[in-house]
């Protein structure tokens, strides 16, 4: 009875596992077979394809921003500004010298060889009015040029008045006249003066010295000569130079040198003469920059009456230049990262948009606006770098350049 019991338990087992076994198989040719999701779609897949719709645009770029309660914006001081329209203006403010005016510096020299018999003007810095005598000079080869001048004189007087048939008078007169001419006009070459040559001619002798004269009132301010020197043709003797104008030379620098134009307007005023200012006029911007202190020079003219203003003297230099109106910010407003410049704009409840902008002139605390702002915008004008600190923390960072406002 018991064996039985045994054995029947036994096929009820192997039963139990049987089943449990054809279940699984049914399970994995299930698996296997295609799915019907699969035969719909390469049933679509058959069909010819058709245009893609247009793609709807992207929706734009939300500006990031960075949120600063009320409490704390009092507490770190933060206050904002509108960026306004300005009518701005740039003085640039430089250090000047007085100079002699090149025009008007005359030099004095000899065209001949000779020797300094005597001085007129013996010390340099002397005032000396046009055609006061400098200097006389003796020299062998001018008063051999007189003599030959006063013998063609007395040649030509010889054959005008003697005995001659009228053909050879005329002729002879003629070349005496011509030789006449060509010694006068030599002794003009030399400096030497219609009245000097007036003198040779009535007194029928050569002079022993030349005179020479002033060309130009002014100051001696070289003076090369002394009493007793030979001097040789072309050597400069006097340096004579009118101080009746002179020119102030200011240095701008190349960062300002694009601002600075001819005949704009200038302020001088000198430590010399307290509180007096002269008006001038930039008559001329120098092409060439100094590689040391990388500046140009302007030149200014200024009429000097009395001499006050004197050769390498300083003065201050005040040129105001216009811009006309512009979109400005305060400058402190901006924050200069290096490679680009941020502003952060108030956008209400609180909240601030770093935003990228691109800057131009820095005028008086004014900084102009080229791009990225718009008038009325109000933008953070203190505590920025805590408000940039905070958008550092948080990951807030200005949308790239492409980005609209």
């Amino acid at each position: 009875m018991r064996k039985q019991y045994l054995i029947g338990l036994v096929v009820a087992v192997l039963a139990l596992v049987a089943v449990v076994y054809a279940a699984r198989n049914g399970n994995s040719s299930k698996k296997g077979e295609p799915k019907p999701a699969a035969e719909h779609q390469g049933h679509d897949a058959a069909k010819p394809q058709t245009p893609e719709e247009p793609r709807q645009q992207e929706p734009a770029q939300e500006a990031p921003s960075v949120e600063i309660p009320a409490d704390k914006q009092q507490m770190i001081g933060l206050k904002t500004v509108e960026a306004s329209v300005h009518q701005l203006q740039k003085l640039i403010r430089t250090a000047g010298r007085i100079e002699y005016d090149e025009k008007k510096i005359s030099t004095i020299n000899a065209k001949f060889e000779g020797w300094i018999e005597k001085l007129h003007v013996d010390f340099s810095g002397r005032f000396v009015k046009k055609g006061e005598p400098l200097a006389e000079i003796y020299s062998p080869e001018l008063v051999a040029t007189q003599q030959e001048f006063i013998n063609a004189l007395k040649w030509m007087r010889q054959n005008t008045a003697g005995e001659k048939s009228s053909d050879m008078k005329a002729m002879l007169s003629k070349d005496a006249s011509s030789l006449v001419d060509a010694a006068r006009q030599r002794l003009r070459f030399w400096d030497i003066s219609d009245d000097q040559i007036k003198t040779i001619e009535e007194t029928g002798k050569p002079l022993r010295t030349l005179t020479l004269y002033s060309p130009s009132s002014g100051f001696v301010v070289q003076k090369m000569a002394f009493r007793g020197m030979r001097v040789m043709p072309g050597e400069k003797l006097f340096d004579i130079a009118d101080l009746s104008t002179v020119w102030i030379v200011a240095e701008i620098y190349e960062n300002e040198l694009a601002l600075v134009k001819q005949g704009q307007h200038a302020r001088i005023s000198l430590s010399y003469l307290p509180g007096r200012e002269m008006n001038a006029v930039i008559d001329y911007v120098y092409p060439a920059l100094s590689a040391e202190t990388r500046t140009a020079k302007v030149r200014f003219t200024l009429p000097n009456p009395g001499n006050l203003l004197k050769p390498q003297m300083f003065s201050n230099v005040e040129i105001a230049i216009p811009l006309g109106k512009k979109l400005a910010v305060p400058t402190e407003g901006v924050l200069d990262t290096g490679t680009r410049q941020v502003v952060y704009v108030d956008k209400g409840d609180g909240y601030f948009e770093p935003r990228e902008v691109k800057t131009g002139l820095k005028v008086d605390g004014l900084i102009e606006i080229l791009s990225g702002l718009k008038q009325g915008d109000k933008i953070a004008s203190s505590a920025i770098f805590l408000l940039d600190s905070e958008a550092q923390l948080k990951g807030v960072k200005p949308l790239g350049g492409g980005h609209k406002h």
